[in-house]
C-alpha cells in the first residue's frame, strides 16, 4: 500500500519543502527537490502499471475521511487499467516538462514558487485519477483548478496574466457547480460515493425519473448531465471554452502541463470513468458527442486566423478535446482515452517547442514577427514537424492511429455518427491547415522580426531540446499500441488493456468502409498542408487577399465569434453594474456603513451627554451622593 500512496505524496512533499524553504534557502535549486519527486512518482507509476497489467487491480482505503451517519467516505485509491494509463501520461509528460522548465525558467525571481506550484499541480491530478470515490476525485478536481489559477497567473505583476488566472478559475466555477450537484445526487440516489458501489447499481436505476424544477426527468440522465457540466468547464468545451486559450498567459511549461497532461484531460477521464452511468442514458451520450463534435470544428475555425503561436496551439487543444468527447459520446470510450494518451505527447511537444521559439526570440509570440527560423533552430524545427505530422494524422505518427479510430467509430454509430464523422473530418482538414500554417509562418521565408532579435537567434540549450526530442519519440511511436485490425490482427493493445474498464465499442463495418474512412482522413490531412504551403510559402499574398475578400468572416474568426464580448455584455457588465448599485450603493454604504458608523455615533452622542455630569464641583457631587443615598434608603424602607 505504501508504494501506491507515495505516487501522489512525493510531489506533495516536494511542494511543501519548496514553498516553505524555497525563498530563503533553496531558491534556484528548487528543481533538485521537484524533479526527483516526479521521477520517483514516474517509477512507482510504471511499477503500478505492470502490477495492473499482471491482473492486480488495486483498490485500497488509506483512512476513514468522513463518517457521519450514513455518509461514510474514505480517502481511498484505486489503480485499474484506466488509472494506470493516466498515471503514465501525467508522470511521463510531467517529468519532461519539469526538466524543460529548468532551462526555460532560469533566472526567474519566482523560480522556487514555480516548481512548488508544479508539484502541487501534479499531486492534485494524481489524486484526481487515483481516487476510488467521487469525493476524492472532487478534491483533486478542485485542487487542479486552484493550481491552474496559481500557474496561469504566475506572473501576477502582468495584468493580462492575473486576469487570465481569474478567468480560468471563475469560468470553471460554473461547470464545477454542476459537477458538485451531480456528486450530491449520486449519494442521494445510490447511498454511496464509492465507484464500485455506484457503478454496480447503475443498471438498476435505469428508467427511473425524478422531479427536477417541476419536470419529470430521467434520474441517470440528470446525474450524467450534471457531471458533464464539470467536464465542459475543465476540458474547455462549448460554451465554457473561453478560459483555455487565455491560459497561455502563464509560462509555456504551464501551458504544456495544462493542455497535455493534467487539467484539461480531467473531464475526459471523468466521463470515461463514469461510463457505466453514461451508457444508461442515450440522451447524455448524444449530448457528449454533439458538444464534442461541434467544439472540435468550432475551435479549429478560430485557430485558422490566430497569429499568436501559443494561441493557435491552445485552440487546437480545445478542438482535440472535442474529438475525445465525440468518441466518448458514441460509446468508443477506449478510443477517446487512446487519443488522450497520444495527444499528451504531441501536444506537450508542440507547446514546449513553441516555448523554445519564444525563448529564442525573447518572449516574442506573434508569428507575423517570425519566419526563417529553421536555419537557426534546426532541432526545434525538426520536432515541430514531427508534432505537426502527428496532430494532423499522417501515417505512421501517433495521432494517425487515435484520430482515425475515433472517426471510424463515429462512422459506425448510425446516422448521428455519420454526421459527427463529417464534422470530425472537416475539423481534421482545418487542423492540418492551421498546423502547417504555423510551421510555414514561423520557420519558412524571411525573418520578419527586428535585427537585434535576428542577431541573437540560436538553438535552445540541451535542457530544453532533450525533452523535446524524447517527446518527439512519443509523438511518433505512442500510437503503435493501438494499431487497428485493418493493419494488424490483435494490434490494438491499448483497447484490449482498457476493455475491463471501458468495454469493447459496438458496431462493425467492412474493410472497404474502414479503408474509405482512413483514406478520406489521410487525404484531408495532406490537402490541408498543401493549401497552407501554397498560401504561406509559394504565394504569400493570397492569405491577405482572402482575408480582405471575406473581411466579415475573417473578423468573426479572429475575434473568436465574439463569445467573450457576448459574456461581457450579458453577464459581466450587468453583474458589475448591479454590484455598484446594490452591493456598493445600498448594502455597503447604507447597511454596512450605517451599522459601522451608526453605532459609534450613537455611543458618541450618549457619551457627550454623560460627560456633562462630570462638572468638577465638589458640592454638586455631594448633592448627587446625598440624593442617591436617600433614594436607596427609601427603596429599602418601602420594600419592608
Amino acid at each position: 500500500m505504501i508504494k501506491y500512496t507515495l505516487i501522489p505524496l512525493l510531489p506533495l512533499i516536494a511542494f511543501v519543502i519548496n514553498i516553505l524553504f524555497g525563498r530563503n534557502y533553496i531558491r534556484d535549486k528548487a528543481h533538485w527537490v521537484a524533479i526527483p519527486a516526479i521521477v520517483g512518482s514516474l517509477l512507482l507509476a510504471i511499477s503500478a502499471f505492470f502490477d495492473v497489467a499482471g491482473g492486480n487491480v488495486i483498490n485500497i482505503n488509506v483512512y476513514d475521511w468522513i463518517v457521519s451517519g450514513d455518509f461514510n467516505v474514505s480517502a481511498g485509491l484505486m489503480i485499474d487499467q484506466l488509472t494506470a494509463i493516466m498515471l503514465l501520461v501525467v508522470t511521463i509528460c510531467g517529468t519532461l516538462i519539469f526538466i524543460y522548465s529548468v532551462g526555460y525558467m532560469h533566472g526567474d525571481e519566482g523560480y522556487y514558487r514555480f516548481f512548488a506550484y508544479l508539484c502541487l499541480f501534479i499531486f492534485s491530478m494524481l489524486v484526481l485519477v487515483m481516487g476510488n470515490n467521487f469525493l476524492v476525485m472532487y478534491f483533486g478536481w478542485e485542487a487542479v483548478g486552484l493550481c491552474s489559477y496559481f500557474l496561469i497567473g504566475f506572473w501576477f505583476n502582468k495584468k493580462s496574466a492575473g486576469d487570465a488566472g481569474k478567468k480560468a478559475f471563475i469560468v470553471n466555477r460554473f461547470g464545477d457547480f454542476g459537477f458538485g450537484l451531480g456528486v450530491i445526487l449520486i449519494f442521494l440516489t445510490f447511498g454511496t460515493l464509492d465507484f464500485v458501489g455506484v457503478f454496480g447499481q447503475a443498471g438498476s436505476f435505469a428508467g427511473q425519473t425524478i422531479n427536477f424544477l417541476g419536470w419529470e426527468v430521467d434520474l441517470v440522465t440528470l446525474i450524467c448531465l450534471l457531471l458533464f457540466c464539470g467536464a465542459v468547464g475543465k476540458s474547455a468545451q462549448l460554451p465554457l471554452h473561453v478560459w483555455l486559450p487565455d491560459a497561455m498567459e502563464g509560462p509555456t511549461p504551464v501551458s504544456a502541463l495544462i493542455h497535455a497532461a493534467t487539467m484539461v484531460t480531467a473531464g475526459v477521464f471523468m466521463v470515461a470513468r463514469c461510463n457505466p452511468l453514461f451508457i444508461e442514458s442515450p440522451i447524455a451520450m448524444n449530448t457528449v458527442a454533439i458538444v464534442g463534435g461541434v467544439t472540435a470544428i468550432f475551435a479549429a475555425t478560430i485557430a485558422l486566423v490566430q497569429n499568436d503561436i501559443k494561441r493557435v496551439i491552445a485552440y487546437s487543444t480545445v478542438s482535440q478535446l472535442g474529438y475525445m468527447f465525440l468518441a466518448l459520446g458514441v460509446g468508443a470510450f477506449s478510443a477517446g482515452v487512446f487519443h488522450l494518451y497520444t495527444h499528451a505527447f504531441f501536444k506537450a511537444l508542440l507547446f514546449l517547442a513553441s516555448g523554445s521559439v519564444i525563448h529564442a526570440l525573447h518572449n516574442e509570440q506573434d508569428m507575423r514577427n517570425m519566419g526563417g527560423l529553421k536555419k537557426y533552430m534546426p532541432i526545434t524545427y525538426a520536432v515541430f514537424i514531427i508534432g505537426t505530422l502527428s496532430i494532423t494524422g499522417i501515417f505512421p505518427f501517433a495521432g494517425f492511429f487515435s484520430k482515425d479510430e475515433i472517426l471510424w467509430r463515429a462512422f459506425l454509430a448510425g446516422d448521428m455518427g455519420k454526421f459527427l464523422w463529417l464534422l470530425g473530418t472537416i475539423a481534421a482538414l482545418l487542423t492540418s491547415f492551421y498546423s502547417w500554417r504555423l510551421i510555414f509562418m514561423t520557420f519558412h521565408g524571411d525573418f520578419r522580426g527586428t535585427s537585434e532579435q535576428e542577431h541573437h537567434l540560436h538553438e535552445s540549450p540541451k535542457v530544453i531540446t532533450v525533452p523535446l526530442m524524447i517527446l518527439a519519440v512519443g509523438a511518433v511511436a505512442a500510437g503503435w499500441v493501438g494499431i487497428p485490425p485493418l493493419f494488424m490482427e490483435h494490434g490494438d493493445k491499448i483497447g484490449e488493456f482498457l476493455a475491463p474498464v471501458l468495454g469493447h465499442p459496438s458496431g462493425h463495418g467492412t474493410h472497404a468502409q474502414e479503408w474509405f474512412v482512413v483514406g478520406i482522413s489521410s487525404l484531408v490531412a495532406v490537402l490541408g498542408g498543401i493549401v497552407a504551403y501554397v498560401m504561406y510559402v509559394k504565394k504569400t499574398d493570397i492569405a491577405g487577399k482572402i482575408a480582405s475578400a471575406f473581411k466579415p468572416v475573417h473578423a468573426l474568426l479572429y475575434n473568436k465569434y465574439y463569445v467573450d464580448e457576448l459574456y461581457d455584455t450579458t453577464l459581466i457588465q450587468p453583474v458589475m453594474k448591479a454590484s455598484d448599485k446594490v452591493i456598493l450603493g445600498f448594502i455597503d454604504k447604507t447597511i454596512i456603513e450605517g451599522i459601522v458608523n451608526g453605532i459609534p455615533n450613537v455611543i458618541g452622542v450618549f457619551s457627550r451627554k454623560l460627560r456633562t455630569i462630570q462638572t468638577g464641583v465638589f458640592g454638586s457631587y455631594g448633592l448627587a451622593m446625598t440624593v442617591g443615598a436617600l433614594c436607596i434608603i427609601g427603596y429599602l424602607f418601602f420594600q419592608r
